[in-house]
């Protein structure tokens, strides 16, 4: 497999991985009952779109196709802690969200770390930038997320025992 072919492969793992959590956030944004959240999650639902569509363009720029097989694996996938909410207050779910964004932030800025990196030893100077890139709004949507982690905790406690 030669060096395009592997970064068409990351950047596809990641398109897919974004369209997936545009999706997510865009769900979690219509959940719960704290309105800063929702606010929140909508925002990093339309980051999530732009950072898809940027990867799509790459990947088309370097002669690939989005996975559509990669995609419907990581919906498919993203269901999952979602059916363990079933009873929790709307308070609770929402707190329980934000625990989930901090970890996919986390877990796609090192996605990101990988690429750029790859790209760097591919001598792909416009993937690693874009990886870069990526990889700071990551970084900023897991700084939002982990602020908002406590007040929602707080919050969700304090109606749970009233």
């Amino acid at each position: 497999m030669s060096g395009r072919e592997t970064i068409v492969r990351y950047l596809q793992d990641a398109e897919a991985a974004e369209r997936n959590f545009e999706d997510v956030l865009d769900s979690f944004s219509q959940e719960g009952d704290q309105p800063e959240l929702q606010s929140a999650f909508a925002k990093m639902s339309r980051t999530a779109k732009t950072q898809h569509q940027r990867l799509a363009a790459r990947i088309e720029a370097l002669g690939g196709s989005r996975s559509v097989a990669k995609s419907a694996l990581a919906h498919s996938l993203s269901l999952a802690p979602k059916l363990a909410q079933s009873g929790e207050t709307a308070s609770q779910k929402s707190t329980q969200n934000l625990m989930m964004v901090v970890a996919a932030a986390a877990a796609e800025s090192a996605m990101y770390q990988a690429l750029a990196a790859a790209a760097a030893a591919a001598e792909d100077s416009t993937t690693e930038h874009l990886a870069r890139e990526l990889q700071d709004e990551e970084r900023q949507d897991y700084r939002t997320a982990a602020l908002l982690l406590r007040q929602s905790a707080v919050q969700a406690f304090e109606r749970y025992m009233n």
